[in-house]
């Protein structure tokens, strides 16, 4: 597994620590160096071993950042970083979760309060003490106040976009054992839960102990915390990476039972009852001739476990997909015959919300559309931000940026060639009100436009439900880009009523996004089953500015999926005659 997320780490916070120090304009350097080091494709210990040259080959990263990787790669620190801490000893990672708290106020309250950790930070609020520093008051307070309980929570789970990649890593690890015969991920992973406390693995083999000893192996692991004949728990890359191990027959029931959730088990487990069959982590026993069916684990005749499949058919159920198992009436559509026949990544025809080096990309329109045509896509839009709340550091084009664009885009269809559209359009950014920072006649000579909340983001429920009421009715948004403006982890976003606004877009003509950025995953799932029935049309869009980006659609499309999107729900399904009639 690459350190390249590792070290982009460590230039964040960098860039975090330089930021709360005053300083200005070098941050964005490093924010910027630190996205492109984490979507390299090639490992950045590999460009490390080869010099400070072939690092300073990454898009953003210059001189004197390609000195420190390579001196993070060879001795795991940087000097100035360390020098940053011992000035500013503060927990730059955990204060900053907490929204509305950014770096510069990170900085300002150390050295007006001594705050370094979440915990100090909370008790200040609670005691009133922020509210007197200058600059801020008592509704800052307030707000940080309310915002501390979610990024401790956020700080306990971590996201799907860093969790699945290691989950991957580890399977492909223990595949390689000739001991294991069948290794999976369950838990919430498997559901593509968009967080997760931990990563669990699963392994179906005769020789338990050898899979346990290949498992601490694992190059990614950096302490074992234990290690058993059948189970083990490690650490790796900053998470907590459980193994179990069982034997063959028995791997489909704990492969079921494993990956949950609670709630989709135990009505298994009630229907399991009704026909007098006892079902738990070893399979389904006939327990009609047992006079306590509660003792013991594998207690009657064994009659299915093998495989996921023999589990759901020993209940007269077909296999319900490891997306919507959350116990929210999966069973009852299975019992009726009902269940949807989910949409699946290879199904998706196009992205249609991406960004280029005309505005915070780091890639040319050219390159992107290379990219999307090299993945097979129909067509692909290039929507770069425009100007507007939310923009900061001159990030977003004016109107006369967007006008002189169409031709750079006219240049970039002749050099990609027939076969493939190539659409321009805008991210326009959906003021307070509702309305639009791109004027009315702009948006209407583009092919799509995506509109997204980016301000704001702290509206009582009626206040956003109608700002984005509001800009889906607009007669030139075809797409309500990431809905809430969550960031997971960071900022809980808009809490808007989706019925009320999925119904607005259906009788609009407007798409609900789901953002497939693992940072976002907006809307997320349950919010994405709400928008369904209530009429809505979904796209799933990776807002990639990166080539190696457009992978993210993956995270997107199995977000559909606990949202129950079957083929015809998502707009970029349809080819590119379907795409162009619901544009127009």
């Amino acid at each position: 597994m690459s350190r390249n997320d590792e070290v982009a780490a460590r230039l964040e916070e960098f860039a975090d620590l330089l930021e709360a120090n005053g300083v200005e304009y070098k941050p964005n350097s490093y924010r910027r160096a630190a996205e492109n080091v984490r979507e390299h494709t090639e490992p950045i210990e590999d460009l490390a071993g080869e010099g400070e040259d072939a690092v300073a080959t990454i898009d953003g990263v210059g001189d004197a950042i390609s000195a420190k990787i390579v001196e993070y790669i060879q001795t795991g620190e940087i000097e100035e970083l360390a020098a940053l801490r011992e000035e500013l000893p503060v927990d730059i990672e955990a204060l900053t979760r907490v929204e509305g708290v950014g770096p510069k106020t990170v900085g300002t309250l150390y050295e007006a309060l001594g705050i370094t950790t979440l915990e100090e930070l909370a008790e200040a609020a609670e005691a009133g003490r922020i509210r007197e520093v200058k600059g801020f008051g008592a509704k800052t307070e307030q707000n940080i106040r309310k915002n501390v309980a979610f990024a401790r929570e956020a700080r306990r789970r971590e996201r799907l976009g860093d969790a699945r990649p290691l989950a991957e890593d580890a399977l492909a690890h223990l595949r390689d054992s000739d001991a294991v015969e069948s290794a999976e991920v369950a838990g919430s992973i498997r559901r593509w839960r968009d967080t997760t406390g931990d990563v669990d693995v699963l392994v179906a083999s005769e020789a338990g102990p050898e899979v346990v000893d290949a498992f601490v192996e694992w190059p990614a692991v950096t302490d074992t915390v234990e290690a058993g004949e059948s189970k083990a728990r490690v650490r790796a890359d900053g998470m907590q990476v459980d193994l179990r191990v069982v034997v063959p027959d028995e791997f489909g029931a704990a492969l079921q039972y494993f990956t949950g959730s609670k709630e989709h088990n135990v009505d298994l487990r009630n229907r399991a009852i009704a026909r007098e069959l006892k079902m738990n982590e070893y399979g389904v026993f006939d327990v009609s001739g047992v006079d306590d069916p509660e003792v013991g684990q594998r207690v009657g005749e064994r009659i299915a476990g093998e495989t996921e499949a023999s589990m759901y058919a020993a209940l007269d159920l077909p296999l319900v997909p490891p997306e919507i198992r959350e116990g929210t009436g999966e069973i009852e559509a299975a019992v009726a015959g009902e269940l949807p026949d989910l949409v699946g990544t290879d199904e998706i025809r196009g992205d249609l919300h991406t960004h280029t080096d005309w505005s915070d990309g780091g890639y040319s329109i050219a390159a992107m559309a290379t990219a999307a045509a090299d993945r097979g896509y129909d067509y692909y839009a290039v929507t770069d931000h425009a100007t507007g709340p939310g923009m900061v550091g001159g990030v977003g084009l004016a109107d006369a940026a967007l006008e002189d664009q169409m031709a750079a885009v006219d240049d970039a269809r002749n050099e990609v060639g027939d076969g493939f559209a190539l659409l321009h359009g805008v991210e326009t950014n959906i003021d307070a009100d509702g309305d639009l920072s791109t004027a009315d006649d702009v948006l209407a000579a583009l092919d799509v436009v995506v509109a997204s909340p980016h301000a704001a983001l702290g509206q009582d429920r009626e206040t956003a439900t109608e700002r984005l009421v509001c800009a889906v009715e607009h007669p030139s948004v075809d797409i309500l880009g990431h809905p809430t403006g969550r960031l997971i982890g960071r900022r809980e976003g808009l809490d808007p009523d989706v019925e009320r606004v999925a119904a607005a877009a259906a009788d609009a003509g407007t798409a609900l996004e789901i953002n497939a950025d693992p940072a976002r995953l907006d809307l997320r799932g349950a919010l994405v089953r709400a928008a369904i029935d209530a009429g809505a049309t979904v796209v799933v869009d990776t807002d990639a500015h990166s080539p190696d980006a457009l992978d993210y659609v993956r995270y997107g499309v199995h977000t559909a999926r606990r949202g129950w999107c079957e083929v015809a729900d998502v707009l970029n399904t349809r080819d590119p005659e379907g795409l162009r009639s619901f544009l127009h």
